[in-house]
């Protein structure tokens, strides 16, 4: 923290979206930003060297759900856990995988097969995601599930995210820790902030970690997920806590 406060221009901040900047919802087509998010951020993104979103989203997708993040200064977002870049306006990214297709076209049936009933699928375009916090029982959902989508992944070249209450079937070679390694040398990052709430994040706080610069990993905490928490530097309460973090260091940045 004090080499981020110290050297501003030096600092890279990335951030997770659900969890982090939105709130979790039953509903993922109907989460929205921390309505005070895009604001601070904005005030971040005049004295850091870069802010970035790094999601299991598409960028199109953080963009929509997040109203005013266009706006964010020299933002950049990492979609897709990096397999698609937003920045200045522009989507860029390499042609979606074959297998993702296939193996969505399967997953209804496998849903029914094994009885589960709530259990919601989502379509991410380089991704599909199986949602259990609908379900009756969504953790004795996703231990049904578990097995299954492995196998089912496996045939078609894909690996298996596991989240919140949600599996998510995408192509390998590209994760959360990657994307912001790479992201921090493009840069010439001379210290490094990550926040994030899920799983998928812990490969982040690694990078973070292995990146050899000053570093500090916030956890958006949940009653959830704990595993991030045992492995933060500093853990917040939920979105709320990450925009209050966010507004200490504007304001150290002010002062």
């Amino acid at each position: 923290m004090e080499a981020i406060l110290k050297d501003p221009a030096g600092a890279v901040i990335g951030l997770d979206f659900d969890g982090t900047l939105s709130p979790i919802v039953p509903d993922p087509a109907a989460a929205r930003i921390h309505p005070e998010a895009p604001g601070v951020l904005a005030e971040l993104g005049r004295h850091l060297g870069a802010v970035a979103v790094v999601t299991g989203r598409p960028p199109a997708t953080a963009l929509e759900l997040g109203p005013g993040l266009a706006e964010v200064p020299g933002l950049v977002i990492l979609g897709h856990y990096g397999f698609e870049r937003w920045e200045n306006g522009t989507i860029s990214g390499p042609p979606p995988p074959a297998g993702v297709p296939r193996a969505e076209a399967e997953l209804q049936l496998l849903i029914d097969s094994l009885g589960l009933k709530g259990v919601t699928i989502e379509d991410k375009g380089r991704a599909v995601a199986v949602h259990t916090r609908r379900a009756d029982d969504p953790e004795g959902a996703l231990a049904v599930l578990r097995e299954p989508l492995a196998e089912l992944a496996a045939r078609h070249g894909l690996v298996v995210e596991p989240g919140r209450f949600v599996l998510e079937l995408r192509p390998p070679g590209m994760d959360k820790g990657h994307a912001l390694g790479l992201f921090l040398a493009e840069r010439d990052a001379r210290s490094v902030m990550f926040v994030g709430d899920d799983l998928g994040d812990l490969a982040a706080f690694e990078a973070v970690r292995a990146s050899g610069l000053p570093g500090v990993t916030v956890c958006s905490g949940s009653t959830e997920v704990t595993a991030l928490a045992e492995q933060a530097d500093i853990v917040v309460d939920g979105p709320d806590g990450v925009v209050a973090l966010l507004r200490e260091l504007v304001s150290a940045f002010s002062r």
